[in-house]
């Protein structure tokens, strides 16, 4: 059983989690603020969010995260109230905040490594926007949970509440008197227990609650602070409030009362006593779906396990056909299905909508525009699409690196751009969208484009190609991707040193992915980065060269067709041939990964689709479909770039999976480098 400090540790560690989600709701609703100040739906999202980690934090002895939060909700508080404009001063103070916050979190979690910096300053920049603030006012520590008073001076109304928690609600601490408590304690209140779905005794879960509230307060405050009593639990409760009559002025000497609220009838079931309320209400049999919060290390590990069970099944499945037993290969299949089943669920879970990554660089685009003398905004697209967790993750730099490109290179200033006949202010767009079995995820922009030969003369200063070299304008932007690379003139805070896209490449490369570069003079550029779904299974087509075992992802692969010797003579020495009526490219395995051997009479052409081009590679025999469990090869194999892994196959063999992008790369470099050693020879 755990203690008391692991329980209260664990607490600590959600908080840190919830926090970093609140912080990112934060920024978006301050982002969107910024285009919409007067929006009430908007200052509620940025308080709510400062509400949960200031509470939070609270329980959680996160006091100086509590007490510096509480600063900048109160201003918040006040913008609800109307006391306070939102002002551009106002959503930068706050942007700050965000930051500060984010800082102290990263300081609490790392220590004396991270330390954060002095919120003094910011306190006095909030403190500026309050210049009613009381000097009796009490201390934010002394606060457990303030109600703010947004209501006009001497109006009292009367609301009718319906409180139904979830029946887990209690699992996880919760305590459900004292949110009725401070609820009451907002005016004066009548609170009847609703006891109609409370089952036999027999049937009774003493871990679940069964109760409902219904309660009638009269009290001068308005909806939002009725509901902020309810802020911790909002995700585990049905909540409905309804104001009962409009506002009864109360002036001096002589208010007016209130009607009493209706007394129930005898023969009136429970949940009917609050008058055209609980008709309303959607019924509570409904079971609604619920998340949970799993970390992505159990997740991983899960991963792993099914992998193995992968690897397993195909044992199973072999042994199965080996023995020839029909009740045997009859368990094998169905637990072939079962694996199936339980693989595509597995990393289904996994799958995260890129759309939450996207909202970060809101941010990132705003402040550079405010940094540089380029101004641009971030438009995105495809945030609905869905990317393996940990991909996402690791896919954050590359993104940062390509943004700050986009706006210091791309993105010209304003007068620039006015004299060219375009905006003043560019634009960078950030996509996704799912094709053939990948992501393909692009940054665009509207700026000048890129200078092939401003990038011919800075590589040939730096003797990355030859003078005489010839090199197409994609070949010439493939450069940018060298490391130092840079054609900026003045290193800046943003770029110039020649470090990013280098980066970029070996990221994405890392993710098993590629990146291809489109570019137009004074129209723009466009990066798309082409990643597989997930990292950790795929789908595979099994083959063979000289009886060792290969496999090659089956989402790009098109047809496979025999290739006999005639049809290799035809095509006399080049590498063609000729599939449905079309020329096809390709590649001999054999060749490329040096494997000596004779030659089979009938060879077997694949036929993929890579990049938007049709490439075949000739293997010796093809063996099926597999489902691949990708297993890392190690430092010790870094410099096979033609490799993305090795899997088990099911009689305990290992076969390496082919990378058949960087191997195409690898080729062509090749014959490149013959073309050109020849040539120098003439």
């Amino acid at each position: 059983m755990e203690s008391n400090a692991e329980i209260y540790e664990q607490g600590r560690k959600i908080f840190i989690e919830e926090a970093a989600e609140k912080l990112e709701e934060l920024q978006e609703a301050l982002m969107n603020l910024e285009d919409q100040p007067e929006s009430p739906d908007l200052v509620n999202q940025a308080f709510r969010a400062l509400h949960t980690i200031k509470g939070s934090g609270s329980m959680f002895g996160f006091d100086r995260i509590s007490s510096f939060t509480h600063e900048v909700e109160t201003c918040f508080d006040a913008v609800r109230s109307g006391t306070l404009p939102v002002t551009p001063e106002l959503i930068e103070a706050a942007f700050a905040a965000h930051d500060q916050i984010q800082a102290m979190l990263v300081s609490e979690t790392q220590g004396a490594s991270a330390q954060a910096p002095d919120p003094a300053p910011l306190l006095e920049r909030f403190a500026r926007f309050r210049p009613d603030r009381s000097e009796t006012e009490v201390e934010p520590s002394q606060k457990t949970m303030p109600v703010p008073d947004n209501s006009e001076s001497g109006a009292l109304r009367h609301w009718a509440i319906h409180f139904r928690p979830h029946p887990n609600i209690l699992s996880n601490g919760t305590k459900v008197r004292p949110l009725l408590s401070e609820l009451c304690s907002l005016g004066e209140a009548q609170t009847k227990v609703d006891t109609s779905h409370l089952p036999p005794l027999e049937e009774m879960d003493p871990e679940s609650c069964y109760l409902a509230w219904n309660v009638e307060l009269e009290t001068d405050q308005d909806e939002n602070a009725l509901r902020d009593v309810f802020i911790f639990v909002e995700d585990e409760c049905q909540l409905d409030i309804c104001l009962q009559e409009d506002s009864v002025p109360n002036q001096a000497g002589a208010a007016q009362p209130v009607p009493q609220p209706l007394e129930p009838q005898a023969d009136a079931p429970q949940a009917a006593r609050v008058p055209d309320l609980v008709a309303k209400l959607p019924s509570p049999h409904l079971v609604q779906d619920s998340n949970i919060k799993v970390s992505s290390g159990k997740l991983d590990i899960m991963v792993d396990l099914v992998g193995e069970l992968v690897t397993a099944q195909a044992r199973l499945q072999r042994l199965a056909n080996s023995e020839e037993q029909e009740e045997l290969v009859a368990v094998a299949e169905e637990i072939e299905r079962l694996t199936a089943d339980l693989r595509d669920t597995t990393m289904t879970m996994r799958m995260v909508a890129i759309g939450s990554t996207f909202n970060r660089f809101k941010r990132l685009v705003r402040d550079l525009s405010n940094d540089l003398p380029q101004k641009a905004q971030l438009e995105t697209d495809g945030g609905e699409t869905e990317l393996d967790k940990s991909m996402i993750d690791r896919l954050a730099d590359p993104l940062v690196h390509i943004i700050r490109n986009s706006l210091d290179h791309g993105i010209e200033p304003p007068e620039e751009r006015a004299a060219a006949g375009k905006p003043p202010e560019g634009v960078v767009r950030l996509s996704a969208q799912h094709v053939a079995g990948q992501v393909l995820v692009s940054i665009s922009d509207d700026g000048k484009g890129l200078d092939p030969q401003r990038i011919r003369e800075k590589a040939i200063s730096k003797g990355l190609i030859q003078e005489s070299a010839e090199l197409s304008d994609r070949e010439l932007f493939g450069l940018i991707f060298q490391p130092g690379f840079s054609t900026k003139e003045k290193v800046t805070s943003v770029s110039g040193r020649g470090v990013g896209m280098d980066v970029v490449k070996r990221s994405v490369e890392s993710l098993r992915g590629s990146v291809e570069i489109e570019s137009h003079p004074g129209q723009g550029t466009l990066i798309t980065l082409r990643l597989p779904l997930t990292l950790a299974i795929i789908d595979g087509l099994l083959v063979t060269i000289d009886q060792a075992p290969f496999v090659l992802p089956l989402s790009s692969i098109e047809e496979c067709v025999e290739l006999s010797r005639a049809d290799i003579e035809q095509a006399k020495g080049r590498n063609l041939a000729l599939v449905r009526g079309d020329l096809v490219p390709y590649v001999h395995l054999r060749k490329a990964l040096q494997i000596e051997g004779s030659l089979p009479s009938i060879q077997h052409l694949i036929v993929t689709q890579l990049e938007g081009k049709r490439i075949g590679f000739v293997v010796d025999e093809v063996v099926g479909g597999h489902q691949t469990v990708i297993k890392s090869l190690g430092r010790y194999f870094e410099q096979l770039k033609n490799l993305s892994g090795a899997t088990i196959l099911g009689d305990g063999s290992i076969a390496l999976i082919l990378d058949l992008n960087r191997l195409t790369q690898e080729v062509q470099s090749r014959e490149d480098k013959s073309n050109q050693h020849r040539g120098a020879h003439v």
